[in-house]
């Protein structure tokens, strides 16, 4: 038996769990040990009444006696649909203590992220993203556990918690071991399925060990406990008895002998035979039986606040069960002396917390599971109207609704809808999912159906791409969506269908759409969205004369509205991606500028037009030698996406590029970091898709020119970097980089035919860009030897569509790759060359490359370790690695 415990009650609800109790004394001796210790996690299962609830209460007393900060909340069983519920109940008493403009100073730009979330901030205009939710839920507590330090977080019941809640549990258990934060999470087994079983897996095997399982009580242990509880002097048969009635629930044992001891019951074997009867009035239908004795007044009440669920207040109570003040005031009494409610720890108040709470989740469960189903459903309905004229928001009153019947309510549609609208302010899509498809079933007006199912299909966008694309279609089929609504509708729908891999439904769907429109903004802008999938699309072939119609239509374009500044960067970036002149690029790309700078409404976060054509605008600059514009805009994304929350697929997408820039200007190391990021941010967005694609390749080509072979080759088996290809286009494209990742591992055969297949996918498009689409310079190389003819064929086929794009990092280039394939004097002359045009190009690992041949070639001490020198500075190892072995073989002039 566990020793020096402070009450009766709290000592038979510990009865063996000796165990249980030293491993949370070791978890909490770590914390407290150092401020700089790394945190703790404990996973702690067991049915039913096997004293979770009364482990982590004890936990509680231990890590206060050695001055730790300690925080808790509760899942509750009728309360899974709320979102944020856990979290709020977690840090709101944190929150709540500190002063606003002090919440604010803690948070920083966090708050107004995570602060709508918590309850303690008014949601923005702009949706919120759940990613960036739960990034700053997790750095609101890393924030305040500096503050707090030695911190413990208990959480009872997470098997009822809100999904919102168990994705920021799983993200933050991820985070531990740079945190000094303990935590401590108790669950059922089973309990639940789906994605909240898996946050539940993750947040486990963050814990580094197997969960502690707790056990029935033994029969000795069960005698043990009887005795303690009703005296020496209680007989072995009676124990066994009360073993055998409880099943060594130790819950139902502490209630029961409660009850023997309450009865005055002798604890004699001539008395055993009533234990069961006693048992039966603990729990169950005796808890109901027991509960009707102390009156109908008494039941409406427990009813009540069972349907309320948290917040439970007399006043509401009162409101809900049409009982006047003083009748509420006797009932809640008599329940606290029933042993069935009680106050709330006084240690963990938050907003809205309410003056009572059942004494245990199973009494809440059989007094909710004992209301009449009518009734239960009516008094959901009247909770509803109860809880949103207290003011609590129509979001509060979501869960209620929910359980109603439907009856063709237009006012209980629009209540859904509202409550809809809150949850995606805070981050919480599911949840108004929930809402918008139960308003469904109501059903709504026909006026409004279709907009309530373009509502759902906007709530479902980022989550779930092909229910969207039902929703949407469903919606456009029906009469309510008119003029811009309809129009916005198919925009979000082509979106839908570009993220579930149906890029070419989502062209033709915009392109239907432009048709039913007369000549002027509105069909422009759908014609923008048209042509921006199709020039993202990587498909085999593009539509005969597409580019023809692009440039016929952007010539028309001045720049006067954000339509229009669409079409010109769509023209820019497919006069980019076919090789046209770099200088006419540029011209249309900052055509499409405002004084040099996005144009209002066409920013990062900006939602009418999309990250894929600011993209577009980056990747026409990037590849034609202004990297100065690009990296400005790659940095802007970042910050854009940083400062808004917005850490899913945007910011994996930010880094991915921001990484680009990186490998484009010769910052090795730099882009390195920046496409580890970008991957490990993809990673949680789920692995292929397009975003996915352009940290995968992104980050094996900046591995092979940084020389690191073996990783590169270990970051494309892991990650799948391989075909089937998106059909998407990815920048660069995956299949030259892939040949080339052959070639270095010493596939020939494989990385030739890899290239080759990446020269018919490029003749099909007509991308001629050497740079964007690099298969050629790597195929003439690796075809020098074999088939010099075609080597020489495709070095000079990359001479021309170099000159025609005409910038210094393709003419340089493509000089490289004749020099490769020439001997003697004519090899030194092309490499002198390619070194003059690089010199003057951004990209400082090309100039480094070329400084390194040139050097080889001529012979040129000072040339090699001016190469050297360069290499060094990018952070190309190989390369440094062969000037270095040049210059010590003796092999230069002496």
């Amino acid at each position: 038996m566990t020793e020096a415990r402070p009450t009766e009650a709290v000592s038979a609800s510990l009865w063996e769990r000796d165990e249980e109790v030293a491993a949370v004394v070791r978890a909490v001796d770590t914390l407290c040990a150092d401020g700089t210790s790394p945190g703790g996690l404990l996973m702690i299962r067991g049915e039913a009444g096997f004293g979770k609830t009364a482990l982590l209460a004890e936990t509680r007393r231990i890590a206060e006696r050695r001055g730790c900060a300690v925080w808790s909340a509760r899942g509750g069983q009728t309360l899974r649909s709320v979102p944020f519920n856990v979290v709020r109940q977690l840090l709101q008493p944190a929150l709540l203590s500190l002063l606003p403009e002090e919440a604010r100073e803690y948070l920083g730009d966090w708050y107004d992220i995570a602060g709508p979330a918590l309850g303690i901030a008014e949601p923005g205009e702009r949706q919120a993203d759940p990613q960036g939710v739960t990034d700053g839920l997790v750095a609101a507590v890393r924030r305040l556990a500096r503050r707090d330090w030695p911190l413990v977080l208990l959480i009872d019941d997470a098997h009822w918690a809100d999904q919102e809640t168990l994705r920021w549990l799983a993200a933050f258990a991820e985070r531990l071991d740079e945190l000094s934060v303990l935590v401590v999470v108790a669950r059922r087994p089973g309990e639940v399925s789906g994605e909240s079983a898996r946050l539940l897996e993750a947040v486990a095997a963050a814990a580094g060990g197997p969960a502690t399982t707790l056990s029935a009580l033994t029969p000795d242990g069960t005698a043990g406990l009887t005795r303690a509880t009703l005296g020496e002097h209680a007989d072995g048969p009676f124990c066994r008895e009360v073993w055998a009635v409880t099943d060594g629930n130790p819950y139902e044992t502490v209630e029961l002998l409660a009850k023997v001891r309450d009865s005055e019951l002798e604890p004699t074997e001539g008395a055993a035979g009533e234990l069961r009867a006693l048992n039966r009035s603990a729990r169950g239908g005796g808890l109901v039986a027991r509960l009707e004795e102390l009156g109908i007044d008494a039941t409406r009440f427990a009813w009540a606040a069972a349907i309320l669920g948290t917040g439970i207040s007399v006043d509401l109570v009162a409101k809900l069960a049409t009982l006047g003040r003083e009748d509420a005031v006797r009932c809640a009494e008599l329940l606290r002396t029933a042993r069935i409610l009680t106050a709330p720890d006084p240690a963990n108040t938050q907003a809205g917390g309410g003056d009572l709470e059942f004494v245990h989740p199973l009494i809440a469960t059989a007094v909710y599971e004992s209301i009449p189903p009518a009734l239960c459903t009516a008094m959901h309905g009247i909770a509803a109207q109860v809880v949103t004229d207290s003011g609590l928001g129509a979001a509060a009153a979501a869960r209620h609704l929910l359980q109603v019947h439907p009856d063709d309510d237009e006012e209980l549609v629009e209540q859904l809808r509202e409550a809809a609208r809150e949850h995606v302010a805070v981050g919480a899509p599911d949840a108004a999912r929930r809402c918008l498809e139960r308003a469904l079933l109501e059903p709504p007006a026909p006026e409004v159906h279709a907009r309530v199912l373009y509502e759902l299909g906007c709530a479902t966008l980022l989550t779930a791409p092909a229910t969207t694309i039902d929703h949407l279609q469903t919606a456009l089929a029906m009469p309510g969506l008119d003029g811009g609504e309809r129009v916005e509708a198919v925009i979000r729908l082509s979106q839908a269908l570009l993220h579930n891999d149906q890029l070419e439904e989502a062209v033709r769907t915009v392109e239907a759409e432009a048709a039913r429109h007369e000549t002027g903004p509105t069909r422009m802008r759908l014609q923008a969205v048209q042509y921006m999938w199709e020039g993202v699309h990587a498909g085999e072939a593009t539509s005969p004369g597409r580019s023809q119609r692009l440039a016929e239509l952007a010539r028309t374009c001045t720049g006067r509205d954000n339509s229009e500044r669409a079409l010109l960067i769509l023209r820019g970036f497919d006069a980019m991606t076919h090789g046209e002149n770099a200088e006419e690029v540029v011209e249309l790309c900052d055509r499409a500028l405002v004084n040099g700078r996005l144009a209002p409404g066409l920013g990062w976060t900006d939602s009418e037009w999309g990250v894929e054509l600011l993209m577009m605008l980056a990747a026409s600059y990037a590849y034609t030698d202004r990297l100065d514009r690009a990296e400005s805009l790659y940095t802007e994304a970042l910050r854009a996406y940083e400062s808004a929350g917005w850490s899913g697929g945007h910011l994996a997408l930010a880094h991915a590029y921001l990484g680009l820039g990186h490998r484009r200007r010769g910052r090795l190391r730099e882009a390195e970091t920046s496409l580890r990021e970008s991957l490990r941010l993809a990673e949680r967005v789920g692995r292929g898709l397009p975003l996915y694609w352009s940290a995968t390749c992104n980050l094996v080509d900046t591995l092979l020119v940084r020389g690191h072979v073996d990783e590169a080759w270990a970051i494309a088996e892991q990650y799948g970097f391989a075909p089937p290809y998106p059909s998407t286009i990815v920048l660069p494209d995956p299949r030259s980089v892939r040949g080339r990742l052959l070639l270095a591992v010493g596939r020939a055969k494989d990385g030739i035919n890899e290239l080759e297949a990446a020269e018919k996918a490029a003749a099909a498009r007509g991308h001629h860009n050497p740079v964007l689409v690099p298969w050629a310079v790597d195929l003439a190389r690796a075809l020098a030897t074999e088939d010099p003819g075609r080597a020489a064929r495709l070095a000079t086929d990359v001479r021309r569509h170099a000159e025609r794009l005409g910038t210094d990092t393709a003419i340089g280039e493509a000089l490289r790759c004749a020099a490769a394939l020439e001997t003697g004097q004519r090899a030194v002359r092309l490499a002198a060359q390619a070194v003059t045009y690089l010199e003057a190009s951004p990209c400082q690992y090309e100039h480094a490359a070329a400084r390194v041949e040139y050097g080889i070639l001529s012979r040129s001490v000072s040339e090699l370790n001016r190469g050297l020198a360069l290499a060094r500075s990018c952070g190309a190892d190989g390369l440094a690695a062969q000037a270095e072995a040049v210059l010590e073989s003796g092999r230069g002039p002496g």
